[in-house]
């Protein structure tokens, strides 16, 4: 039996408007007993002072691809599955170093294996320590479409990979061998993408009857559909077909935005992945150092106003928005709490971007146990020192990480 006391300067617990001053925590077995001014704890109780720190929930990143690392040399497609599986564990040890305890993996880029299910059990059984680790198998997509990585290759190739689906039966095939091999959700791609070489973000993916009978084969053994969706008409279609959560929605209409808002669909808007580039879109330098293809550069300059305008529209909308980075497809040199700034800059409330990391990103991942500081949760907290109500970026420098109870990183 473990048990500890946690002394803390300020509090929020993921759901209040703002924190509300001192508070002790226990916690036993990694969860919390119970919160107050002062708590009872046993003789030999471990304390921890964590002195004027902001302490809150453990943060949740809703969106990476932990088996993608866009910094490492070319051809990394071509890396084996045990080069992507220990590339994996070092990115969980590096989401829960920035305070992220919990990730969700938004499409395992091992297309030919099941890697990302591997590394799972592994930090799972404490083989490896890392972020808590929720999958959605591979990204299922049509030929030719998002995930249809053979386009990079030489059709002389004649590559095949395990995510690739046309037609309902061929869908529902697919998404029962995602299911197969433990997929926590399951992942399609409704629209083209940015990233992508070969289709354009507008274009739309499958038809309605795909999308339906693609979510129903899901929904048969209580799987969430992620949709990952850029153009307005592909996003409109994902939402009719009953997609839990919107991933992008970068270039949705305001008639779609509402219709998000009254189907209770989550989005996760990746502002630094995407909406960044509008903003900078006709600086030259910005592109010299952001590792974007050519084709992405071509295609943010082309959707630059509407990038900015949805942006702006679901900042100003009642959609549950969940925080997601898209690291991997972007650098883990770079914290996944810089998406916290993004999400501010283009008009989002700082409580809000908050709640979307913790208590809003548990709701949407069906884990009542997370995201909460409240007696009966799991004892996952971090603490920083700056006061990110008023400067967001505070939370770029995570001073204390505790997971299930265990310390990860201490003052």
């Amino acid at each position: 039996m473990t048990i500890s006391v946690i002394s803390v300067g300020n509090f929020w617990d993921g759901l209040t408007d703002a924190p509300v001053g001192p508070r002790e925590i226990l916690v036993k077995d990694g969860v919390i007993q119970e919160i107050g001014s002062t708590v009872a704890a046993p003789a030999g109780t471990e304390r921890i002072d964590l002195g004027d720190k902001l302490v809150m929930p453990g943060l949740i990143d809703a969106h990476v691809h932990i088996t993608s690392r866009s910094e490492l040399p070319g051809g990394f497609w071509s890396y084996s599955s045990a080069a992507k599986a220990l590339y994996g564990a070092e990115a969980l040890k590096i989401h829960l170093n920035n305070g992220f305890t919990t990730v969700r993996d938004c499409g395992d880029m091992d297309v030919t294996g099941y890697t990302i299910q591997d590394i799972k059990h592994a930090v799972d059984s404490g083989l490896i320590e890392g972020a808590r680790l929720i999958t959605s198998g591979h990204m299922i997509s049509p030929r030719g479409g998002h995930m249809d990585l053979t386009t990079l290759l030489n059709p002389v190739c004649n590559a095949t990979q395990n995510c690739l689906a046309d037609g309902p039966d061929e869908i529902r095939s697919t998404v029962r061998n995602e299911i197969k091999w433990e997929a926590d959700w399951i992942k399609f791609a409704a629209s083209g993408g940015f990233s992508s070489p070969s289709d354009d973000p507008v274009y739309v993916a499958y038809t309605q009857e795909e999308m339906n009978v693609l979510v129903e084969t899901a929904s048969q053994q209580d799987r969430p559909v992620a949709a990952h969706v850029m153009g307005d008409e592909a996003v409109k279609m994902a939402v009719t077909a009953g997609v839990r959560s919107v991933e992008h929605g970068s270039l949705a209409s305001q008639a779609t935005i509402d219709l998000i808002t009254e189907k209770g669909v989550f989005v996760i808007l990746t502002h630094y992945a995407v909406v960044r580039g509008a903003r900078f879109a006709d600086d030259d330098q910005y592109w010299v150092t952001s590792g974007a293809t050519p084709a992405a550069k071509r295609k943010v300059r082309k959707y630059k106003d509407a990038l900015l305008e949805t942006a702006a529209n679901f900042a100003n909308s009642k959609v549950k928005l969940v925080f997601g980075t898209d690291l991997g497809l972007h650098d883990y040199g770079v914290t996944g709490a810089k998406e916290f700034g993004e999400m501010v800059i283009n008009g989002i409330a700082p409580v809000r971007a908050l709640r979307a990391a913790t208590s809003v990103a548990a709701e949407m991942l069906r884990r009542d146990d997370l995201g909460v500081l409240a007696p009966g949760k799991t004892a996952d907290i971090i603490a920083v020192a700056g006061d990110p109500f008023a400067d967001i970026t505070a939370m770029e420098t995570v001073a204390f990480v505790m997971k299930a109870g265990k310390v990860y990183k201490e003052i």
